[in-house]
C-alpha cells in the first residue's frame, strides 16, 4: 500500500459503491442505501472528498446524442522522451477538450490518449493542429471505435 492510500472501511466502501452508481442521489436516500445515518453519510462523504478519495462528482454525457460519435484511441511516440518534454506534450493536450484521457504508457509508444470528436473530419482537424505542428511528436498510431461493448467508470472498492 502506497504512503497516499486511504484506509478503508466497509462503511466507506458502501457509499463509494453507491455513489459511483448515482452520485446525484440525495444524502438522505445515500444513507438509506449504505445504512447509515444522515449526518454520518454527510461527515463520511466530505472525508472522502477532503482526503481525494472522491476526485469530482460529473455526469456522463452519451457522445452519440450530442453529436461527437467517433472515438479515437491514439499512440504516441515523441522524438526526445526527456522528462521536460513529456511534460511539455502532456500540457499542450491538456488544453485540448476533445482529448478526454491521456497516459503516459511503457513499454512501447510513450502516451496513449482517448479522443471523443464529431466525425474523421474533425479528427483529422485536431491530429493536424496537436501532433502534424508539434516538433516533438515522432508517431501518431490511430485506432477508431467501431462498436463500445464495455464503457465502466467505476472502480471496484
Amino acid at each position: 500500500m502506497s504512503d497516499d492510500t486511504i484506509l478503508l472501511d466497509e462503511l466507506d466502501r458502501r457509499i463509494l459503491n453507491a455513489l459511483q452508481g448515482d452520485s446525484s442521489q440525495t444524502n438522505n436516500d445515500l444513507a438509506l442505501a449504505v445504512h447509515a445515518s444522515p449526518p454520518t453519510c454527510l461527515r463520511r462523504v466530505k472525508r472522502l472528498v477532503d482526503a481525494g478519495v472522491i476526485e469530482r462528482q460529473v455526469a456522463i454525457v452519451s457522445p452519440q446524442k450530442i453529436g461527437a460519435g467517433l472515438t479515437a484511441i491514439v499512440e504516441i511516440t515523441l522524438d526526445n522522451q526527456a522528462a521536460e518534454r513529456q511534460v511539455e506534450f502532456e500540457t499542450v493536450v491538456a488544453g485540448e477538450s476533445a482529448v478526454l484521457q491521456c497516459y503516459r504508457v511503457s513499454p512501447g509508444p510513450d502516451f496513449v490518449l482517448v479522443i471523443q470528436v464529431a466525425d474523421m473530419p474533425a479528427y483529422n482537424a485536431l491530429v493536424h493542429r496537436l501532433f502534424a505542428s508539434h516538433a516533438n511528436v515522432r508517431n501518431v498510431k490511430s485506432f477508431f471505435s467501431i462498436h463500445r461493448s464495455k464503457f465502466e467508470t467505476r472502480i471496484a472498492v
